[in-house]
């Protein structure tokens, strides 16, 4: 029987290759169970009055970079990498603009390197990945190097 939601692997991902995620909303909930797991009780995330009288940001409550970054890898890694993805190994990132609670991202991915490793059966593959906003604003940019499984074992 198939099996639908696998990942792509590496002969699937040739320099060149880009798709774009579903999208996801940003929500209050995520914001505030995000900063009370870990901690990043930064006033630009929990104090709308701050927000709204002392911040250059405006419009709701604002979303830690990081916490947009792990949702959009979970929407990668949805879209991309189940049972194929082997290894995150590494990555530059960059915060071009704020997410607010309500706003929806989306992942769009471009395949800029892929290689073929010494082990037999596996590629690495770097990708440029944008999240994007609802109003097609880049709000992250970053390029995630993946070591990736090959379809034949080859």
């Amino acid at each position: 029987m198939e099996t639908l939601g696998l990942g792509l692997h590496y002969e699937d991902l040739p320099i060149g290759r880009s798709f774009r995620t579903i999208a996801r909303t940003i929500t209050e909930a995520d914001i505030v169970n995000f900063v009370g797991a870990t901690g990043m009780t930064e006033v630009l995330f929990t104090d709308l009055e701050y927000l709204a009288h002392h911040s250059d940001i405006k419009g709701g409550r604002v979303a830690p970079g990081a916490l947009v970054y792990s949702i959009a890898e979970g929407l990668v890694l949805s879209a991309s990498l189940q049972h194929t993805g082997v290894a995150f190994l590494g990555m530059e990132l960059n915060v071009a603009g704020p997410v607010i609670a309500g706003d929806t991202i989306h992942v769009e991915c471009e395949v800029v390197e892929a290689r073929l490793t010494s082990k037999r059966g596996r590629g690495l593959v770097r990708t440029r990945n944008r999240i994007v906003n609802q109003r097609g604003q880049t709000v992250i940019e970053y390029t995630p190097l993946r070591l990736v499984k090959c379809r034949n074992g080859s």
